[in-house]
């Protein structure tokens, strides 16, 4: 190996890894589509590679191997982990699981350079001359534990592992749980070798045949392969006889110099796999964008219909009527509000019955607030119900249904920003009147500010407002009334007036599309999401 290699690994390829690290993090997947539960468990198998196993191992070469030896329940880990050391070390038995507390055995003289990470922080640690310098040996509990923690812990383990010590019996060797550990050893590019115990003699010749015949078909012609005979019920350590070749294995790679061979091998192996696995996370990440660009598409498609109707229903004055109409109607019979007196145009009355028309004009001008925040909300309602349609009816784009998550504070927003636009336009009524005389001045009528003057005389500024208003929102007994009292003063301030209501609504449609849209407005769904990851890939392949 090119002694610029180790070096290469120890610092430059860090970086990089640490790098990657931080952008598959970063890199959720939000939108339930299709592939994307599996996309995020490869997302997550990746990131426990990086913490478990590259990170911890580039940041400390010299650290001894971790060959860890794993499998399913009632393999004999524990009893090959105790022959191999030639000491009752972890607790082997017949009940299961027997590996409750992982064991990882070291040589006293090495255990001062082992890395802090997983297996130091989830496994025993005992210092055993037994165990090859430059090596840790692990005893790791079953992956097909039937407690949850243990195989977390099992998983954790393989990941932290320089090399994988996979062990299975004859009557189990064909089962689908080696096959997935092997399948994800090769994925990672740890190195592995196989221990089949448990081997009856008599068919020692055929089963061996059959492995190696799976092991090439998978393309792992080259993994180790260590056999140990059938001894029948024992106790105790197996005869040193029997591990004796997996123990020469072990120890071609003892000292220093070999263990970081080995280790190095395992990295490169590891740095190998990844661009294929942070390719897919990118392809992942790119399919949740495009998702995301569809969705908004679709939002954004309501929008234009629903604007139209929005104003339409504003402009034909359908708001003005039934409620305000009825209020109009009251304060006439009751309070004389539509009784004035019209000399050659110019409205005549004292200043007291103006005054007391605009007390009881305030009862009309909350109605007309009501309606036209009533017009707010039913626009965005109406939006609501459309995108509700687009987004979860036939043909709905992929993950629609997660923007229309009910949100319980949706209809309270809508009700305040429906009041609070209500508001705004009414102030415009109020401004409207105080710009009437600038309008009567510039107006072809030369009795226009007297017009001006005795109108505002007979309903006080905020009266005449609010009847401006009524008949921006098209009710006709305002319009008659201000026609009658102001003529064609305020036609194009009316008009005006109106306008901006149903530019108001139209604005509360586009609103509610940007509130259901708001869901897609995370950086995980921006058009440069995968790009932090192609740096990377990018980076990965120049160092393998």
């Amino acid at each position: 190996m090119d002694p610029n290699v180790a070096e290469q690994l120890g610092f430059t390829v860090h970086d990089v890894v640490q790098d990657l690290r931080r952008d598959v993090a970063t890199a959720t997947l939000p939108l339930p589509i299709d592939g994307a539960d599996e996309a995020e468990a490869s997302r997550e198998r990746l990131l426990a590679q990086l913490d478990e196993h590259l990170l911890p191992r580039l940041a400390e070469l010299s650290s001894p191997a971790v060959v860890v030896l794993a499998g399913s329940t009632g393999a004999g880990k524990s009893t090959l982990f105790n022959s191999l050391l030639r000491e009752e070390v972890s607790e082997a038995g017949v009940l299961r699981p027997t590996t409750r507390e992982p064991v990882v055995g070291v040589h006293p003289r090495d255990v001062d350079t082992l890395t802090p990470g997983p297996v130091t922080e989830l496994a025993r640690l005992v210092k055993h001359e037994g165990v090859q310098r430059g090596t840790a040996l692990m005893d790791a509990p079953d992956l097909d534990s039937f407690l949850s923690e243990n195989r977390s812990t099992a998983h954790q383990l393989l990941e932290a592992a320089d090399l994988w010590l996979f062990v299975t019996t004859a009557a189990r060797y064909g089962d689908a749980l080696p096959w997935q550990a092997l399948d994800r050893a090769r994925e990672r590019g740890a190195s592995v070798a196989m221990v089949l115990n448990r081997v009856p003699r008599e068919n020692l010749t055929t089963i061996r045949a059959d492995l190696n015949t799976r092991l090439k078909e998978r393309g792992m012609k080259d993994v180790p392969l260590f056999i140990v005979p059938d001894v029948g019920p024992h106790e105790g350590l197996l005869d040193h006889r029997l591990v004796e070749p997996i123990q020469r294995w072990l120890g071609l790679m003892a000292g220093p110099e070999r263990s970081r061979t080995i280790i190095l091998r395992t990295l490169k192996g590891a740095l190998g796999a990844l661009p294929d696995w942070v390719m897919g996370l990118v392809s992942a990440v790119e399919q949740q964008g495009t998702a995301a660009f569809d969705l908004r598409n679709a939002v954004q498609a309501v929008v234009p219909d629903a604007q139209l109707a929005a104003r339409t229903a504003v402009l034909s004055g359908a708001a003005g009527e039934g409620t305000v109409a009825a209020r109009f109607a009251e304060l006439a019979s009751t309070r004389n509000i539509a009784r004035v007196t019209v000399r050659e145009g110019v409205t005549r009355t004292t200043k007291r019955a103006g005054k007391a028309r605009e007390a009881a004009l305030e009862l009309l001008r909350e109605e007309i607030e009501a309606a036209a925040a009533r017009a707010v909300v039913a626009a965005g309602v109406r939006t609501e119900e459309s995108l509700r349609s687009v987004l979860s009816g036939p043909g709905a784009p992929p993950a629609g249904e997660l923007l229309l998550d009910s949100d319980p504070e949706r209809a309270a927003e809508r009700l305040a920003r429906g009041q609070e636009t209500a508001g705004e336009w009414c102030r415009l009524g109020d401004e409207l009147v105080g710009k009437l005389d600038v309008a009567a001045a510039e107006s072809p009528d030369f009795d226009a500010e007297d017009r001006a003057a005795g109108a505002r005389k007979a309903f006080g500024d905020r009266g005449l407002a609010t009847l401006l208003l009524g008949t921006a929102l098209g009710n006709e007994d305002c319009a008659r009334l201000v026609d009658r009292v102001l003529g064609e003063i305020t036609g194009d301030q009316i008009e005006s007036l109106r306008d901006d209501l149903a530019d108001k609504v139209a604005l509360a449609v586009a609103e509610e599309a940007r509130s259901v849209q708001s869901a897609l407005d995370v950086p995980a769904l921006a058009d440069d999401a995968a790009a932090p990851l192609r740096v990377r890939l990018a980076e990965l392949r120049r160092l393998t």
